[in-house]
């Protein structure tokens, strides 16, 4: 895999219109793992996008109609079989993170990259989806040089007692080993 223009080359790009410029054209220097599933639970289909995109009708699903206002999307969606989905360029804001904080540091939208995980947090994630989040991770180490492993967080840790995902089922233990793995590989 390759970044070309803040994209992943062969990686389908859905272009969301909830983001805009970071702020000062700072560089991303922290990755945040989120995750989501459209009805909650419920895998497959064209919801999330729908979501990302601001085209999911609030008819379709009574949870929906609760979601209805939202302007949200993230840089990549990465669904339970490994596909890749790519929703805003890396060099862009994607608007994730919502009210956030790392090490002091305020709305970490304008300093982060977000990667979506088809699931919840509470079931288990998929072999296929810590590898595929690994070589993304290793391929956005080589391309923005204030990234690295202490850098890597998940949404409960910078919007703490506001959300919980990737949950308490995310093994950051096996992500580090695919880390390792892959920097080795390479």
């Amino acid at each position: 895999m390759k970044i070309k223009h803040g994209l992943i080359e062969g990686v389908r790009f859905i272009p969301s219109p909830n983001c805009d410029a970071r702020p000062n054209h700072c560089e991303p220097s922290l990755i945040v793992i989120h995750c989501i599933s459209l009805p909650p639970g419920l895998y497959g289909g064209s919801c999330v996008t729908q979501l990302f995109t601001n085209t999911l009708s609030p008819d379709e699903h009574p949870y929906f109609q609760e979601i209805d206002n939202l302007k949200v999307s993230a840089h990549l969606f990465i669904r339970r079989d490994g596909e890749i989905l790519q929703y805003v360029p890396f060099h862009e804001r994607a608007w994730h993170a919502g009210e956030s904080n790392f090490n002091g540091r305020q709305n970490c939208n304008d300093f982060s990259i977000g990667i979506e995980l088809e699931g919840t947090d509470l079931t288990e994630y998929e072999l296929k989806q810590y590898e595929v989040l690994a070589e993304i991770i290793c391929l956005l180490f080589e391309s923005y040089k204030d990234l690295n492993a202490n850098k890597i967080v998940g949404h409960q840790d910078i919007s703490q007692g506001r959300k919980a995902d990737p949950g308490q089922c995310f093994d950051w233990e096996k992500l580090h080993f695919f880390i390792n793995a892959q920097k080795d590989a390479n």
